[in-house]
């Protein structure tokens, strides 16, 4: 997907100097015939899909929206049924995020695929089964319903790509045993996702739950504050910014390079351990059909973990510990099939247990 200049692909201007200057023109007067403009791609539509979390008013959306058109990802249109609810910032606020709703009943009473006829997504973005489990229905039935809702969504569209979080902790005071269900059915999400997801769609699971306190990023043990909502749309960002440079782009639109989609795998391996802290190692895989001119990886560690120093790349890391690694100067092309490897440090709390991260990665597009 092409970066644009920073402008909303919300605001449409219509000019009316053409007309202006046809009006002015003496009668008669004959002038050459002027090449027409192709028209731009359609924008990559993104479908936020969940309960109260996504849409009530679901201020992370708007977090997100703003990161992602400062990023440069303007040619975006976030789609759903369900108009915007406020949250004090400009954005794109149409969303699937029904308050109170159940996974389970989406699913069960079909009601997904009207939603999504509505709004034809490229990619959903989805956090749902908080209330499900609230509800105590176990994780196999929400799971279930997680797999009807992937058939309806490629149903909609074979070559969607599909962003599942694990949820964010749930701890209200009416639920003692809610914290733990969480638990149980987010080790769940990540075999699931390896089952379901497909080459021509994948499954993408995004961490929510790690580095997220009820205390201190929500207001009433459920729905995330402020500092809640710059977390969640903080971990949203690398898989969705990845994703939307995997959207091909409109066959023969201006500008963009033919070929298969820009696309890599990131894989994390453990080199040795120490009391406070690890060394890690992440591959970058270069899975497109051409060379890539650079590459971008997103590491996430558990536990929380941070990466204090890297090599072979260079290290950003958001508030919330996520860590952005652009490859060295040495190590940006690959060739299709090719892969990098680059190296860090992670200082991790004594009780951290074995290291983990979560690891994505986009390979950037070649000039066209």
């Amino acid at each position: 997907m092409r970066r644009t200049p920073h402008s909303s692909p919300h605001l449409r201007v219509m000019s009316v100097l053409g007309l202006l200057a046809a009006l002015l023109l003496p009668l008669g007067m004959t002038f050459a015939p002027r090449a027409t403009a192709a028209p731009a791609a359609d924008p990559v539509r993104v479908m936020p899909l969940g309960d109260s979390i996504t849409g009530s008013p679901g201020c992370w959306r708007a977090v997100l929206w703003n990161r992602l058109v400062d990023s440069g990802y303007t040619d975006i249109d976030f789609v759903g049924t369900l108009p915007p609810q406020g949250c004090g910032q400009a954005h794109d606020g149409d969303n699937e995020g029904h308050g109170g709703e159940l996974v389970t009943t989406v699913a069960d009473q079909n009601l997904l695929p009207g939603r999504l006829a509505s709004t034809r997504p490229d990619i959903v973005v989805m956090h749902f089964g908080t209330n499900d489990l609230w509800s105590s229905i176990s994780p196999d039935r929400i799971l279930a319903a997680y797999t009807t809702l992937v058939a309806q969504m490629r149903a909609s569209n074979p070559d969607m790509r599909i962003l599942v979080a694990q949820l964010i902790p749930m701890n209200p005071s009416s639920c003692a045993a809610c914290a733990q269900r969480v638990v149980d059915f987010n080790a769940r999400i990540p075999g699931w996702a390896r089952a379901t997801g497909t080459d021509r769609s994948p499954v993408t699971v995004v961490d929510q739950w790690t580095g997220f306190s009820t205390a201190t990023d929500t207001y009433d043990g459920v729905h995330p504050d402020a500092s809640g909502d710059d977390k969640i749309a903080a971990r949203w960002f690398p898989p969705l910014a990845a994703a939307l440079d995997a959207v091909p782009p409109d066959p023969g639109g201006p500008g963009d390079p033919g070929g298969d989609p820009v696309a890599c795998t990131a894989r994390f391996r453990t080199v040795s351990t120490w009391q406070g802290g690890y060394q890690g190692e992440v591959t970058v895989t270069n899975t497109s059909a051409s060379a890539v001119p650079g590459w971008t990886a997103t590491v996430v560690p558990a536990n929380g973990a941070r990466l204090t120093q890297v090599w072979n790349g260079a290290l950003t890391t958001a508030a919330d510990g996520t860590a952005t690694v652009t490859n060295a100067a040495w190590n940006g092309t690959l060739a299709a099939g090719a892969s990098a490897t680059f190296g860090f440090v992670a200082s991790a709390p004594a009780t951290a247990g074995t290291p983990a991260a979560t690891v994505t990665c986009a390979g950037s597009a070649p000039a066209g």
